[in-house]
């Protein structure tokens, strides 16, 4: 609790899956937050939750450098988690112009406003997509970043750009790269969590984009916001600032294994509908959180059946809502 009360904390993307999370949970510790807000979704968990009103919200995009220096200098801002992003690989495939512009752009720009105010502590969100294609598995930190593909780039160029500055400017950064993360609040019915979880709730068959064989990481956002939490409180060790961290659940899936625990979760299994169309997806990804145990102490605490649980039971409220 010490650690955080009094802070003052910027959230990018602050409306989005971890950040609707995120924000809580740092108000809960006593920091003040500043989020910025791009577009204010009124079904957004952070809006429905009464949340925003706990917040300062700056208007604005992550590409505007005097949008993010308003935001930090103005706001007196010691620590940034920079989470804003263009996410979806689909998108990201369709339009690799709007996914660079947010992703590498936003990151840039982020960077050089937090080196410009003297941030004391940066967060910046990465993914395990920033490896590519990797030939051993699971990915270590160590294993070379590869990413071909239009979202994979994004991340990988943000990865680097963040130990740019630490290397140039000392920046004190930490990168998170995740698994896939799922929980209450995402509302991109196109991923397999949410999608597959409404169309159950409605006793529909579920769509994999996919032929279903892929194999991911999938993390709880819970335990993504308690690792980002545990990343920002030891930025000041040497061990850790500059470093990049793997964040994994260490239970890797097929995209039908996942269909098949989220159907136990909500008490209803039907076949689902195989598309088999999806593309810019990489065929087997997960990841090693050892470095992110040894150096942090963080582990993963959360089954996923207690985290599908959890989020099942969160888009039933959701989804009576809005019937």
């Amino acid at each position: 609790m010490s650690e955080w009360r009094g802070r003052r904390v910027l959230v990018t993307g602050a409306t989005g899956l971890v950040g609707s999370w995120l924000t809580p949970a740092l108000l809960e510790r006593g920091a003040a937050v500043v989020a910025l807000v791009r577009d204010a979704d009124p079904q957004s968990e952070l809006l429905r939750s009464g949340t925003i009103a706990r917040v300062t919200v700056v208007n604005g995009v992550v590409e505007h450098l005097a949008t993010m220096e308003r935001a930090i200098l103005h706001h007196r801002v010691d620590t940034v988690f920079h989470l804003a992003a263009q996410t979806q690989v689909g998108i990201a495939w369709r339009d690799p112009y709007e996914t660079f512009e947010s992703n590498v752009r936003g990151t840039y720009t982020v960077l050089e406003a937090c080196r410009r105010q003297g941030v004391a502590r940066v967060v910046v969100a990465s993914s395990d997509k920033a490896y590519g294609e990797a030939r051993t598995l699971p990915y270590t930190e160590d294993t070379p970043l590869e990413a071909r593909f239009p979202y994979d780039t994004s991340k990988l160029a943000g990865d680097v750009l963040a130990r740019s500055y630490v290397a140039t400017y000392d920046l004190p950064v930490a990168i998170a790269r995740c698994g896939n993360i799922y929980g209450g609040g995402d509302l991109n019915w196109d991923r397999i969590v949410p999608g597959t979880i409404r169309s159950l709730l409605r006793n529909e068959r579920p769509i994999v984009r996919s032929d279903g064989t892929l194999v991911r990481d999938y993390v709880y956002v819970d335990e993504v916001v308690l690792a980002y939490l545990h990343l920002a409180e030891q930025l000041h060790r040497p061990e850790v600032k500059g470093q990049a961290f793997n964040f994994s659940a260490g239970r890797p899936l097929s995209v039908l294994e996942l269909i098949e625990a989220i159907g136990g979760a909500v008490g209803t299994r039907l076949e689902p509908v195989i598309e088999a169309r999806a593309v810019a997806e990489i065929q087997r990804q997960y990841l090693s959180s050892e470095r992110a145990r040894t150096v942090l102490g963080w582990q993963s605490r959360y089954p996923l059946e207690r985290g599908l649980a959890e989020t099942v039971a969160w888009y039933r409220r959701f989804l009576e809502g809005v019937s």
